[in-house]
């Protein structure tokens, strides 16, 4: 999902931050910095729930993927953006994380699942930036990332959260050890959202498209799970050479000092005028989430 059109970066890094400033540094990275590369990542991450066979039957279950493939993709990336763009604490945020629990309230799951699902999140882009960014993510940037999503977590009442990124990628590792598995439900799922990026990509390269994805994952479990044919040594290899290339450019270029997303103004074929926060989340839930009988518990 393109947020903005500009890529990443701007003129301050984030290195030497203070460790109060975890959050702006951790907007810094996402906004500006390695914005293209965490958005890919969030893109990559989100694809890696349908490989557990319990949380794909849940998202099966619940229908809005497969029916609404493209407003479930789009509101999900906007629900992750307005928190960082905005903050926690902020009205907005306090929006989104209302709607977060609202629709979290009556889904099955241990505390291990979700917290699973929360930390593709911090693991996923990460490492995607680590292995193909035009920078690789500082210890400090990795560390107010992983602040962030310990703080929302707390807010979303999950328990047991990793302090330390090195804990999270160990949670994260053990859990797809033990859980990630073909099933059906996760093969639809799978089918349902690969058509979001059939059609953002030009006609003679939308056959493409599965070879393009399994390209970018880093598990041939992942891509067994998900139904998809493993990546050949041409693609990966091709991937990797247009990843240098695109770093190589971005390097010489002017780094950008617009945002990668602006809240309200997403502009995508799906909210072409921008949207409203009520406009965000699943249709079958009926009550908006920011109703007061509507906070988390």
């Amino acid at each position: 999902m393109r947020m903005n059109s500009s890529l990443a970066g701007s003129t301050r890094h984030q290195s030497d931050a203070k460790p109060e400033d975890w959050e702006a540094t951790y907007r810094q990275i996402v906004l500006y910095d390695l914005a293209a590369d965490i958005e890919l990542g969030f893109f990559l991450a989100y694809y890696r729930n349908f490989a557990v066979p319990s949380i794909a039957a849940t998202l099966h279950r619940n229908g809005e993927i497969t029916q609404r493939p493209i407003k479930r993709s789009y509101d999900t990336a906007i629900v992750t953006y307005e928190l960082i763009c905005n903050g926690l604490d902020s009205d907005r945020g306090r929006h989104m994380i209302r709607l977060l629990n609202h629709v979290h309230r009556h889904v099955p799951g241990n505390n291990d699942d979700f917290l699973y699902v929360l930390l593709t999140l911090l693991v996923v882009p990460i490492r995607w930036a680590r292995e193909h960014g035009w920078r690789v993510p500082t210890p400090a940037e990795e560390s107010a990332a992983t602040r962030f999503y310990q703080e929302l977590g707390v807010r979303m009442n999950i328990g047991t959260i990793p302090a330390t990124f090195p804990e999270a990628e160990q949670f994260f590792d053990d859990y797809e050890r033990k859980n990630i598995a073909h099933s059906p439900g996760g093969a639809e799922l799978m089918a349902s959202t690969v058509q979001i990026l059939k059609s953002r990509l030009p006609a003679p390269a939308r056959p493409l498209a599965k070879t393009m994805l399994t390209a970018m994952f880093d598990d041939d479990r992942l891509t067994d799970a998900l139904g998809l044919p493993r990546a050949t040594q041409l693609s990966k290899a091709t991937l990797n050479a247009v990843l240098k290339a695109r770093n190589a450019i971005h390097r010489r270029r002017p780094l950008s000092t617009k945002p990668h997303f602006v809240p309200g103004k997403e502009g995508s074929s799906l909210y072409p005028n921008g949207y409203r926060l009520d406009d965000i989340g699943p249709e079958n839930i009926m009550t908006p989430a920011s109703e007061p009988n509507h906070e988390p518990s």
